[in-house]
């Protein structure tokens, strides 16, 4: 290939890497982003160059002259004093999708017909929803001609409000699966959105939208730790609840022991009139419930900094919690045991009790051999006799 004289061949592989196997530029191409008409510079050749090389010179002519595509060619007169007058391909100009697709060839031509099946049974429901079938090209591609069937279908269903109360999963549909739907939920949201003049977008999207609920996430688990408290919770010896049903849910206990990790939590021993609630890490959001006030609030968590960063936001929403095996005197007792904190919290968190904070600031600072004591590594007895002496 010279540095002038483009042939049709250096021009369709440009176009098949620039516009074609480019995602981004294909999809602004064809909605407009990107406008016509392309203007594509051939380099015709200064009288030294096609001097040099007179046969490609002669081959560039004539390639562009035998082309299927010489009409969109500008084509000038030019005089080389060697070589004589020659009309010369200057420009390659395309004025249209239709025409670009035609030149890169035939994998293009099949690739836009299938675009073209895909896209008919949706805008026949909805001829404006174009720019969003063009957005989500890629998607639409890899989905299965049958598939693709069920979009119109289920747009034609959707409307405002219709899963009140009902998770996703729930929508009474007909003809299409509630699994399509939550699988392509981007693009239903979007076509929706189009067809409904931006309706979605002002309700903050789809599921808002639609009414549905959110499935349930940032599970806890619950256990009773005694005979008693098992017998008021149904007789169920562990439960995992969401963190909204467990704000709404009022624990059948006068004690509630709230754990930071899961392991610990499967660990306690048995203790009277007693609900631990474990395994939610960070999420302490559940203890701003109302039905907590009055009950008898423990808290045990790792000793470093993050586990007071934890501690303090629990203590946000319920002031008087006690904290459990959280101090000087249990760290010291398993020093051996305990590692040093990778990443420190760098900042005193504010809920602290005057000990705490004296305590927080000497973790921080590396005073210990270690400074990080799981919850994990506590023995057993030692455990028991803390506990029972929290119980009321």
């Amino acid at each position: 290939m010279t540095d002038w004289g483009l042939l049709p061949d250096d021009i369709q592989a440009t176009l098949l890497q620039k516009e074609w196997d480019s995602p981004k530029n294909l999809r602004d191409r064809l909605s407009g982003k990107r406008g016509f008409p392309i203007k594509i510079a051939l380099k015709a050749p200064t009288g030294a160059q096609a001097l040099r090389k007179v046969s490609h010179f002669h081959e560039y002519i004539k390639e562009w002259r035998q082309s299927p595509y010489s009409s969109h060619v500008t084509w000038e007169q030019k005089h080389y004093r060697e070589l004589g007058t020659h009309d010369v391909p200057v420009t390659l100009t395309f004025v249209s999708v239709q025409s670009l697709i035609e030149f890169i060839g035939p994998k293009a031509i099949e690739r836009s017909k299938h675009w073209q099946n895909l896209m008919m049974p949706i805008l026949d429901f909805d001829s404006n929803l174009y720019p969003v079938l063009v957005r989500h090209l890629l998607d639409l591609e890899n989905m299965k001609p049958d598939d693709v069937q069920l979009i119109p279908k289920l747009l034609s269903q959707l409307h405002k409000g219709m899963g009140a109360g009902l998770y996703l999963r729930a929508l009474p549909l007909k003809h299409v699966d509630t699994k399509f739907l939550e699988n392509n939920f981007s693009l239903i949201s979007d076509l929706l959105n189009m067809h409904f003049d931006g309706d979605i977008s002002h309700e903050n999207g789809l599921m808002n939208w639609i009414g549905c609920v959110d499935i349930p996430k940032a599970w806890l688990l619950v256990r009773p730790l005694c005979p008693q408290s098992e017998e008021r919770m149904c007789g169920l010896p562990i439960l995992q609840l969401s963190t909204q049903t467990l704000r709404d849910t009022p624990l059948p206990a006068s004690n509630i022991l709230v754990v930071e990790n899961k392991q610990s939590g499967f660990g306690l021993p048995l203790l009277e009139d007693t609900i631990t609630v474990f395994g939610g890490g960070a999420n302490v959001s559940w203890m701003d419930a109302q039905w907590l006030h009055g009950k008898n609030i423990g808290y045990w968590g790792d000793i470093d900094t993050w586990g007071f960063k934890l501690l303090s936001d629990a203590r946000q929403h319920l002031p008087d919690l006690r904290a459990l095996m959280m101090d000087k005197q249990t760290l010291v007792k398993f020093l051996q045991r305990a590692i040093p904190e990778p990443a420190p919290v760098d900042k005193l968190p504010p809920n602290l009790l005057a000990e705490e904070i004296e305590f927080f600031e000497e973790l921080r600072q590396g005073i210990y051999s270690g400074t990080r004591l799981e919850q994990e590594r506590l023995s057993s007895d030692y455990i028991q006799e803390h506990l029972s002496g929290w119980v009321i």
